[in-house]
């Protein structure tokens, strides 16, 4: 059974940094698109950073050059290096994974929001 479980979150000041860390049960993170997603309070989740089976990264636009994704495969954990951080990346944090036969080519943010498995997740408040 495939598990996800997130930690790292927690409150910041504007500019400040978080790492954000999902677990993985189950499986183990090899060459599949992995990535991180969010959803603030009344909003619709977004993609925020994912990673393709062929190790290319993708990125919001809003967070390209702040945010870094990153897999550790000894240890079977998905990272998220967030810096510079703003108001409005306050929201609730998740990882997700493509299990599906063949897996995709590319890690969108349209494809991260297409999978199915979530973690709990982790929240992170930004406060000005």
């Amino acid at each position: 059974q495939v598990r996800l479980q997130e930690s790292g979150g927690g409150s910041v000041q504007e500019g400040g940094s978080l790492t954000l860390a999902c677990v993985g049960s189950g499986f183990r993170y090899g060459p599949a698109c992995v990535g991180w997603l969010r959803q603030a309070p009344g909003k619709e989740p977004e993609g925020v950073a994912g990673l393709s089976k062929y190790q290319r990264t993708y990125y919001k636009d809003s967070v390209q050059g702040r945010f870094t994704i990153s897999k550790d495969y000894d240890k079977n954990i998905l990272y998220l290096h967030m810096s510079n951080l703003r108001p409005e990346d306050t929201a609730m944090y998740y990882c997700t994974i493509d299990r599906t036969a063949g897996g995709s080519t590319t890690c969108t943010m349209g494809r991260l929001l297409e999978l199915p498995y979530r973690g709990q997740g982790t929240q992170v408040t930004v406060s000005s």
